[in-house]
């Protein structure tokens, strides 16, 4: 498999990558626990079978401390031991956030009440812009065929 294209040989689609990393700086910075921001952009990539993107996001969440045995489980998260409710409940509205075409009512209450349970309004707000924002770049990647296995950590740090 070959890349398609290169998002950042187009000047709109460059200026759009850079405007979407200052976004994700907003989330980054936010207080949402940074390991939890990329186990569920993980598992968003890994749904949406964008390979670039899981890359990304294993690789950070290893340069960032995150634990090896989440990284190796959020796959089957469902049915691992070492996640704590809060996670769970992050993890199923990032599921559900990103399979709204596969389920019909979208996010259900009780993964939203889950989610409510373990998260302040600012948390929240930044875990629903962080699914919103790992669908979309997702979509992006998958498009183009971008392909996983290259990335360093930090890399996007250039877009400053």
């Amino acid at each position: 498999m070959e890349p398609r294209f290169n998002l950042f040989d187009s000047p709109t689609a460059a200026k759009v990558a850079k405007r979407f990393y200052h976004a994700s700086l907003a989330v980054q910075q936010s207080p949402l626990p940074r390991e939890l921001q990329e186990l569920v952009s993980l598992r968003a990539s890994q749904i949406n079978g964008c390979g670039f993107c899981a890359d990304v996001h294993t690789k950070e969440a290893a340069a960032a401390g995150g634990s090896r045995a989440k990284l190796d489980l959020v796959a089957a998260w469902r049915h691992s031991s070492v996640f704590t409710e809060a996670e769970r409940a992050a993890l199923a509205l990032a599921e559900e956030g990103t399979r709204i075409a596969d389920a019909a009512p979208g996010v259900s209450d009780g993964t939203w009440a889950a989610a409510r349970k373990h998260y302040d309004d600012d948390q929240l707000g930044a875990l629903v812009c962080l699914i919103a924002m790992i669908n979309a770049s997702n979509r992006m990647g998958v498009i183009v065929n971008s392909l996983g296995g290259s990335y360093q950590p930090g890399a996007f740090t250039a877009l400053d």
